[in-house]
């Protein structure tokens, strides 16, 4: 008996070594890809509100469609693992190109949508001609890096895939220094001399900083695809193509519903915020950034998770399945202290972070501390148990979940509370704690259903 709980800490100690080495840099590159955001919003801060709030509506609906980028490549990433697992190089291939192929076609559709219909969206979503031309100036521009996310995120899904998150994470060390000086010579303009003396584009420049940034990164990845010589194992023929990309798609597709839903809901959020006054949305604006970057972490411990699961699953040897349930539940609350702790002394350094921003902006973010320090704790056990799930075949299960907690609970009371009852910020902001707090008792009993099952 002592000898299995030896073997079994062993095993145990090892998985939380192999999780965190691949988790790290995910975790990173996540930071990494919201500090642009935050980047971007601290340069604009200068330009006033209505530049943040413009930019803020415009990247909501850009990071929508990042989110369904996310989701097919996130679904292809599970492939690519249990492929690593099977050591089975000519899947491998076949699963990079038919998920490139997926995503990239779906990317280009929804981008033809919106360049047709955005100014129609933007008069949806704002009846401020001030707000709708900045919308408008950064959305005209920052649409076109879509086309290079298709390629990235697949990219980085095939990396991570392989338990290789190392790449990815230097690609994003490459464009963030980019993209800061860049978009700040764009905003601002260059003025040493009466000679050199370059102006600005404002809010334009932001938009075109982080498209050229985001270039750099695609290059980056491409260069080191090149050096994996993956053409040699590629077997896609021509009258196989379809069938290929549609087995492929009919694989993820569960998978990637359950992003596209959860983003979807993300991005209704946000545009309920948008309804309240402007100070409000302005603090949301200036908070949702750094609330997702701690998430990150979490969310990239689960994906860590799932891999190995799905590595496993490769390899045969699901007996392992038991133990990394266990023991990515622990660290993922232990994650989840750290982050909340870290947003509080986060809220103490806000007046210092912005300090140019109006004084009603900085009484708004105070009133919501408390519950973005409670979000993170809470919505670790969900996400862990999300990707577990999704890793073992039960994503129909995860959509249920969050379709009916999300879409048929948690949004209808905050589009209440906003159109009919006119409540304040935190009462919308609740909504987010309330929605995760729902969503952890059909979590538990599913995830100890898969757990007891090995």
């Amino acid at each position: 008996m002592g000898s299995v709980l030896i073997n079994h800490k062993l095993l145990t100690s090892s998985f939380v070594r192999k999780n965190a080495s691949l988790a790290w840099p995910i975790a990173i590159n996540a930071l990494l890809m919201q500090s642009m955001l935050i980047i971007d919003t601290l340069l604009v801060s200068p330009l006033g509100e209505f530049s943040i709030a413009g930019m803020a509506i415009a990247t909501t609906l850009i990071a929508f469609i990042l989110g369904v980028q996310f989701a097919l490549a996130n679904g292809t990433q599970l492939v690519i693992g249990r492929a690593v697992g099977a050591k089975n190089p000519k899947d491998l291939s076949t699963a990079l190109f038919t998920g490139l192929l997926i995503n990239v076609v779906v990317t280009v559709l929804i981008l033809c949508s919106l360049i047709l219909f955005s100014d129609h969206l933007i008069a949806i979503l704002t009846n401020d001609p001030v707000l709708a031309e900045q919308v408008s100036i950064y959305l005209s521009i920052s649409q076109y890096l879509l086309l290079v996310t298709a390629c990235t995120q697949v990219f980085t899904a095939f990396f991570n895939g392989q338990g290789n998150s190392k790449i990815p994470f230097k690609g994003y060390l490459l464009e963030l220094p980019f993209n800061a000086v860049v978009s700040y010579f764009l905003i601002f303009g260059l003025h040493i001399t009466d000679v050199i003396n370059i102006q600005g584009i404002g809010l334009a420049g932001a938009a075109f900083g982080s498209l050229m940034a985001v270039t750099l990164r695609l290059s980056y990845l491409l260069w080191q695809l090149n050096k994996l010589n993956l053409l040699e194992n590629l077997q896609i023929k021509s009258n196989l193509l379809f069938t290929q990309c549609k087995n492929h798609f009919n694989e993820i597709v569960p998978i990637a519903a359950n992003f596209i839903i959860l983003s979807v809901g993300h991005t209704l959020y946000l545009l309920l915020f948008s309804q309240l006054n402007l100070y409000a949305y302005v603090a949301i604006t200036l908070i949702f950034p750094w609330v997702r970057i701690g998430t990150q972490f979490i969310v990239a411990w689960a994906q860590a998770s799932s891999i190995s699961i799905s590595q496993a699953i490769g390899k045969k040897q699901t007996y392992q399945i038991k133990r990394i349930i266990s023991s990515s539940v622990l660290v993922s609350f232990i994650i989840a202290i750290f982050i909340a702790l870290s947003f509080y002394i986060l809220s103490m350094l806000l007046i210092y972070i912005y300090p140019d921003i109006d004084p009603q902006t900085h009484l708004a973010l105070a009133t919501l501390v408390p519950l973005y320090m409670l979000l993170p704790i809470v919505r670790a056990y969900n996400t862990v148990s999300g990707n577990i799930l999704r890793s073992l075949g039960r994503s129909i299960t995860v959509l249920k979940i969050h379709l009916i907690t999300q879409w048929f609970i948690a949004l209808p009371i905050c589009a209440l509370m906003i159109f009919y009852y006119d409540l304040s910020l935190y009462w919308a902001f609740l909504m987010l704690l309330v929605e995760e707090v729902i969503k952890t008792i059909p979590f538990y009993k599913n995830l100890n259903e898969v757990k007891n099952s090995f």
